[in-house]
């Protein structure tokens, strides 16, 4: 009988997580009067494994499903589903999309989630024929923020409508970046923005000179002292883990679904065992309660 390949990574993955390291072990008594007894394990980690278990059963069991052609069904995210009604809307009006990918730089995992969704966004104005303006406040990101747009056009079958100069390098320098975004709102008047990355106390002033030039405005981000400023201000907004979700829903990356697949799945037991948890304590079965704190 032929073993599928998930279930020997799987082995292979809690062989790995399981493997003894001595070294690992507690450290001897400083009494000599007992000799000290190593483990092969840190015990009181053990909550971690079992976490690492699970997750990394789900994610290989997803990843062999989304390899093998299987869809897997993530939720609509509406503020994704309005990234196609706000280019269309510049299309109509003859105005360009504004892209701000963050200030952050490119070792910034919330930049390359935003880098992520650059692909569609810039292949979607480049089937349309709406210009699109990515202001950066780094140039590393400038540069890979070229590249993306410069393939995004080739893939749309346009090439020749792609403008370098559309990708722009502002200023290092926080403030002086946001004022320079500001004026690119002003003086173009673009009819979409779209904030996506990590955001400071710049977000504010953004997303208002954004909503006073009557532009649709999409946001997301994984800053939450900067989300209530984005949720007032701007049309739609992806919260927290919805803005990382969103790669893997545009991309359909079998890897990037797999993750967000086993983390859910994650969750859900999580959010079962706190049920479980609340109920015996509740109902005072200690054994039960025990166990699960002897666990988790």
């Amino acid at each position: 009988m032929k073993v599928p390949r998930v279930i020997i990574f799987l082995l292979l993955y809690i062989a790995i997580l399981l493997l003894p390291v001595a070294v690992m072990g507690e450290e001897p008594a400083e009494s000599s009067s007992t000799p000290a007894s190593h483990s092969y394990f840190k015990t009181e980690h053990k909550n971690v494994l079992v976490v690492l278990v699970f997750f990394g059963f789900f994610f290989f069991f997803f990843l062999r499903r989304a390899r093998v052609g299987k869809k897997l069904f993530m939720r609509t995210i509406p503020g994704l589903k309005a990234l196609e009604e706000a280019v269309g809307r510049a299309t109509e009006m003859g105005k360009p999309v504004l892209y701000v990918p963050g200030i952050d730089d490119i070792d910034e995992i919330q930049t390359l989630a935003s880098l992520n969704i650059l692909p569609y966004v810039a292949e979607m104005t480049a089937k349309y024929g709406a210009p699109l303006i990515v202001p950066t406040r780094r140039s590393v990101v400038m540069s890979f923020a070229e590249e993306i747009v410069k393939e995004a056009h080739i893939r749309a079958g346009r090439p020749e409508s792609f403008k370098p100069g559309n990708i722009r390098y502002l200023s290092d320098d926080q403030f002086a970046f946001t004022c320079a975004v500001d004026g690119i709102m002003l003086r173009e008047k673009p009819a979409a923005n779209i904030y996506l990355g990590a955001f400071y106390a710049e977000s504010l002033i953004l997303s208002e000179t954004g909503f006073l030039s009557g532009a649709i405005q999409i946001a997301g981000t994984a800053s939450i002292a900067q989300l209530p400023f984005f949720i007032a201000a701007c049309d739609y907004t992806l919260i927290g883990e919805e803005f990382y979700a969103a790669s893997a829903y545009l991309s359909q990356e079998p890897s990037l679904l797999a993750g967000i697949k086993a983390s859910d799945y994650l969750k859900i037991i999580i959010f079962l065992l706190i049920i479980i948890g609340v109920v015996t304590a509740s109902l005072e079965f200690s054994s039960i309660v025990d166990f699960i704190k002897a666990w988790f």
